[in-house]
């Protein structure tokens, strides 16, 4: 898909993935990685680039600096577990994608094409609405079920959008005695049976999604 964007005139083409939409506390990200279409040709893949949900953890934070380097520009967004709350999931992603997207691109008079990992374009759908950030120049978004394993650039903001969420959970976790029951530097937020016991004893913080079923 990558090439059929650059061969539909875009300068630019954006992977994007999400990461944290099942969790139950923190928040949800939109990674997004960058290549220019005239760099295609001779672009040379990082090896061992999938997926971030098929590579181990130590595997990610392996490759991750590589990856950041490897690509023409990247941004990670985040919507809160209170927009979440708020806002439902679907919403937020889109807040976040957009978030993201507007952290790296410019108005340059550049044409935009951008792949999303999954069925549902959550972007287009979130533009131009409440709370969304304008961006400073279109961008033409594509669904590719299962991009993260086919598109290098999809797989690569899925690594970094794992590993900037992984580090902050275990910063939360580490960084305030409260949150450290809820095994976070462990779970990342996601609904373990350590986690979940420990919000049937302890109940929810403000960071858990409260409209979710946490128990």
């Amino acid at each position: 898909m990558i090439w059929q964007l650059a061969a539909q005139g875009c300068d630019v083409v954006i992977g994007c993935d999400e990461v944290g939409r099942g969790a139950l506390a923190g928040p949800v990200m939109v990674g997004a990685a960058a290549m220019w279409s005239r760099d295609l040709a001779a672009a040379q893949v990082p090896a061992g680039v999938a997926d971030s949900k098929l590579l181990t953890e130590h595997r990610r934070e392996g490759i991750v600096d590589e990856l950041r380097s490897w690509c023409a520009a990247y941004a990670v967004g985040q919507a809160s577990n209170a927009e979440i709350d708020e806002w439902g999931i679907s919403h937020a992603l889109g807040i976040a994608a957009l978030r993201a997207l507007n952290g790296m691109l410019s108005g340059k008079p550049v044409k935009v094409g951008a792949i999303l990992d999954g069925p549902n374009d959550y972007i287009t759908k979130t533009m131009n609405t409440f709370d969304a950030p304008a961006l400073p120049i279109p961008v033409q978004v594509s669904c590719k079920v299962k991009g993260d394993r086919h598109c290098a650039t999809v797989s690569c903001a899925a690594v970094i959008a794992k590993v900037t969420r992984d580090h902050l959970m275990v910063d939360i976790a580490q960084g305030n005695p409260r949150y450290a029951p809820y095994g976070w530097a462990h779970n990342k937020g996601y609904g373990s049976a350590a986690h979940r016991d420990a919000i049937a004893r302890l109940g929810v913080t403000p960071l858990h999604r409260v409209t979710w079923h946490l128990t």
